[in-house]
């Protein structure tokens, strides 16, 4: 009679089957936080509102352990808050906290701005496609495509500045004010702003005036926390 110990069923640790699990499971937090910051656009899950664990599993067909993950790296960005007994809900920012993350994004902004290069003319041909993609979806009314849109049209001109580290502090601090310049842009004229802006910004880069486009990207900011400070306050918080 044979002594050997059955074969194991269990893929030893350190096994292609055992390391394929952390990158799936990667893969699935990052489509959880996207959905979440989807959620955020659309006014689904507005500032101060809990984020329930059990429904957003069961919403997406996954288990738990992928949402706790999608939950702690907002909470990292500050985009959600959690409380201790309590579980995570999007963070609400006072009319002053509001007001110093615009801060913020003015004196990161104007030195990314400032660092621009002369565009060549088919990164000036991308900006305006990007911006008439703003223009469609302006159209189409759809805030959470305007949003998305409006994001795609800053950064990629953002990035032209090289200041990689620096570009990625600002999307951070963007992602903490999402859900409230999705507010901003259910009003028809902030909405139909947005393309004569950027077309102004666009005119200003092809001329190589980049400190006309920080003027253009102050104002164009400036009257965006204006709207929110005056909707806030009007709300009491």
């Amino acid at each position: 009679m044979s002594t050997d110990a059955p074969e194991s069923t269990t893929a030893p640790v350190g096994s292609a089957a055992t390391t394929s699990v952390a990158p799936r499971r990667a893969s699935v937090a990052s489509r959880i936080v996207g959905e979440i910051r989807h959620m955020m656009r659309t006014g689904e899950l507005a500032p101060g509102q809990q984020v329930r664990q059990e429904s957003l599993a069961a919403r997406l067909g996954v288990s738990r352990i992928p949402v706790r993950e999608a939950l702690k790296v907002l909470q990292t960005e500050g985009v959600l808050h959690h409380e201790p007994n309590v579980g995570y809900s999007v963070t609400r920012l006072s009319v002053d906290e509001l007001r110093q993350t615009y801060l913020m994004r003015r004196a990161l902004e104007t030195e990314v701005l400032l660092a621009l290069p002369r565009l060549n003319q088919a990164a000036l041909r991308e900006l305006a496609a990007l911006n008439a993609r703003v223009g469609e979806e302006v159209d189409g009314g759809d805030v959470a495509r305007i949003a998305a849109a409006n994001h795609d049209f800053h950064f990629t001109m953002f990035r032209h500045s090289g200041l990689g580290l620096v570009v990625g502090e600002i999307e951070r601090i963007w992602r903490m004010t999402d859900a409230y310049r999705t507010v901003h842009l259910y009003d028809s004229a902030a909405r139909r702003r947005l393309v004569r802006e950027h077309k102004a910004m666009i005119t200003a880069l092809r001329r190589g005036d980049n400190a006309a486009v920080v003027d253009l990207m102050n104002a164009h900011r400036d009257l965006t926390v204006a709207d929110l400070g005056a909707t806030l306050a009007s709300r009491g918080r």
